[in-house]
């Protein structure tokens, strides 16, 4: 055996191949593969190689570790045989007659069925069956079986028949008859007949496995057609009843015991699902039955290289013409004579435990972990099997284990994906303002001084007139024009104003002071305003700790600016009328709540809400920079301001502020870099 199959992997993963589909985990009856770094990387230490997970990945993804260039080189030898498993009918079809020819064609020696291996230990099971054994003993021709029950149900180890395989009772066969220099390939539909060569227990009698896959590889790499080439039989020693062999029971078949005994004392089990419970009930010591003959696969004509098409029944069809076909030409005589010359042959073998199983977790590790991606009840279990995993739980020991990641559940993946997308929403519409912000941070602090100068000249001119006028004439027109215009003036002004402390923002004086008080504060002239005296104000404060570090005098006028908004929006509805401010806290922020009853922000200027100048208020009611400017402080506070409305209901304004502020001053261009 060469070092490189000794130290690679049966199978693996082709890591850009695999697409995150979890089919061979769903498959994988040892939970012997893990999504790492969005790869499911085979476990070698944990693989049985039964290559379930070969046979269901759609991508090619899993690759069977190649013996072609070893079979080469012990071609080279000019003394290798090749031993064929009598599933190969089901492999090259309507072409199996031609398989020897070719075989020698590709510089074979010998071409024998391994069929003649499973004839070889047929005495060795019938004399098990016949034995008072205290336990149900197990087949050990599948190694799939085999690793199965080292790795993960060692109690059942000393259940195995202590027997070898067909494949290797014909290769001990062969090399006591034609020497130890003798290289024998064995080639079949079987992954795990390559871990069995290399097991310690029975290296070095099979040089080299090959696949029915790897051998259709080698023919057309050396041109060789096998559909042209002429029929010709294998090589002595020939097989009887153990050409059987790849269908299910096939090692029965070969033993001659009594329909009685068959019934009563044998189980014959194929196929992934039906061992796995076959397996747990012999465990638990549920089977009384003498005897279990156990294939992983749904016969070795299922096996995950048989390399063809056809579908079950078929397969089985063919294996039988073939067993019809050839059984009835076997010269019993010299069949007898090969076995009896071959009775002191040493067909037993040892098992050792190779225990893989790790410990199962505590039932509060499990619900912390179903916890993680949010399933809290049993209801919260969906049990889609999306991860590979049939039940959600069964998924979440996988986790505890280390054999699976939270981010294998779709349900819970979609979920996250949906608040990071929201989060995304928000943070593009945070971008969107910002820049708005920007812009007008710049150009409000070139406009603001350009237009205060002449304003304060037309308040002036507009005064000295006015005052003039009321020394000569009483309500007088003129008067009253002059006044409208010293009223509007004023209004630019203030809009003015408003302009500069926005462009100014820049700049926080830091102190701790407590919210609780400031917004007590804020609040009263509103409660005194007959403007707003059919308002109904809430202040709901829940004990706690509401001293903050922040600018003060900004943030109030973020407060009032929300207030006045709410409260105009009250005015002229005919419904209950409230205006409810909830303070509430934890461990590092502080969180108010503005909320009304007024008729609430229609969808379409959500996202307008803190642009500078727009407002859904009448001419001369507001300029549209409140909302804005007090945006700029919150973030220049390292917090967030949001809001939900819902027509005809209300809306709510949410303040996050942060407890303590990690800067004494926050230096900014303008109001717009407070973001």
């Amino acid at each position: 055996m060469t070092q490189s199959k000794m130290n690679h992997a049966i199978v693996s993963t082709i890591s850009d191949r695999c697409k995150r589909c979890y089919s061979c985990i769903r498959e994988c009856p040892a939970s012997a593969i893990r999504v790492i770094d969005a790869q499911a990387k085979v476990i070698e230490e944990r693989c049985i190689a039964c290559g379930h997970c070969v046979k269901v990945c759609s991508q090619d993804a899993k690759q069977i570790f190649s013996e072609i260039d070893d079979t080469y080189q012990l071609l080279q030898s000019g003394n290798a045989i090749a031993i064929v498993a009598p599933s190969f009918a089901a492999s090259f079809l309507d072409e199996y007659k031609k398989v020897p020819t070719a075989l020698r064609k590709l510089g074979f020696t010998k071409v024998i069925e391994t069929a003649f291996g499973a004839d070889l230990i047929s005495n060795n099971y019938m004399n098990l069956i016949k034995a008072d054994n205290d336990k149900t003993i197990i087949s050990s021709a599948c190694p799939a079986v085999v690793s199965f029950i080292q790795k993960y149900y060692v109690e059942l180890v000393p259940n195995l028949a202590q027997v070898v395989s067909p494949m290797i009772a014909l290769g001990r066969y062969l090399k006591k008859d034609l020497g130890e220099e003798t290289k024998i390939v064995f080639i079949g539909p079987c992954v795990a007949k390559k871990h069995e060569a290399q097991d310690d227990e029975v290296a070095g009698v099979i040089d080299s496995v090959l696949t029915f896959t790897e051998l259709k590889q080698m023919f057309d790499e050396n041109g060789i057609n096998v559909s042209e080439h002429e029929d010709s039989d294998f090589d002595e020693p020939h097989a009887m009843m153990g050409k059987a062999y790849p269908l299910a029971g096939g090692l029965i078949k070969t033993i001659d015991v009594s329909g009685d005994i068959l019934e009563k004392d044998i189980i014959v089990v194929e196929g992934k699902k039906k061992v796995l419970e076959i397996i747990e009930e012999i465990s638990n010591n549920h089977i009384n039955a003498k005897f279990t003959d156990i294939l992983f696969c749904e016969g070795c004509i299922s096996g995950p290289a048989i390399d063809t098409k056809l579908n079950y029944y078929a397969r089985r069809e063919k294996v039988i013409n073939y067993i019809d076909e050839k059984i009835n030409n076997v010269d019993k005589r010299v069949w007898k004579s090969n076995l009896y010359n071959a009775r002191k042959l040493n067909l037993h073998r040892k098992f050792k435990v190779d225990n893989q199983r790790r410990p199962y977790p505590s039932e509060e590790k499990i619900k912390e972990i179903l916890a993680q991606t949010k399933k809290y009840s049993v209801k919260d279990e969906l049990n889609c099997g999306a991860c590979g995993y049939p039940t959600c739980r069964e998924y979440a020991v996988a986790i505890a284990k280390d054999l699976a990641e939270k981010e294998m559940c779709l349900p819970y993946v979609l979920d996250e994906l949906k608040i990071a997308y929201d989060n995304l929403s928000d943070t593009e519409e945070q971008l969107k303002v910002a820049e708005k912000l920007a812009s007008i941070g710049q150009l409000a602090a070139g406009v603001a001084h350009e237009i205060n100068n002449p304003l304060g000249t037309i308040l002036l001119y507009a005064s000295m007139l006015k005052r003039d006028l009321e020394k000569i004439y009483n309500d007088d027109q003129r008067t009253e024009d002059l006044e409208l215009i010293v009223e509007e003036a004023n209004r630019c002004k203030n809009i003015v104003a408003n302009l500069l402390n926005f462009a100014r923002q820049g700049k926080l004086n830091l102190k701790e002071f407590d919210l609780t008080e400031t917004i007590r504060e804020v609040l009263k002239p509103f409660t005194v305003n007959p403007v707003y005296r059919q308002i109904d104000f809430n202040y709901d404060i829940v004990e706690n700790d509401y001293k903050i570090t922040g600018d003060e005098d900004q943030l109030k006028q973020v407060i009032v600016n929300v207030i006045k908004n709410a409260c105009d929006a009250m005015i002229e509805i005919d419904r209950v009328k409230e205006l409810k401010i909830i303070l509430s806290s934890d461990q590092n922020n502080v969180k108010i709540e503005i909320t009304d009853t007024g008729n609430g922000i229609p969808k379409e200027n959500h996202s307008k809400v803190f642009t500078p100048f727009f407002t859904t208020k009448s001419m001369g009611k507001g300029t549209g920079l409140g909302l804005a400017i007090s945006y700029g402080i919150i973030k220049m506070h390292k917090g967030n301001i949001t809001f939900t409305s819902e027509q005809g209901i209300g809306t709510t304004f949410k303040v996050l502020l942060p407890k303590h502020n990690a800067y004494q001053t926050y230096e900014g261009n303008e109001g717009a870099k407070a973001l």
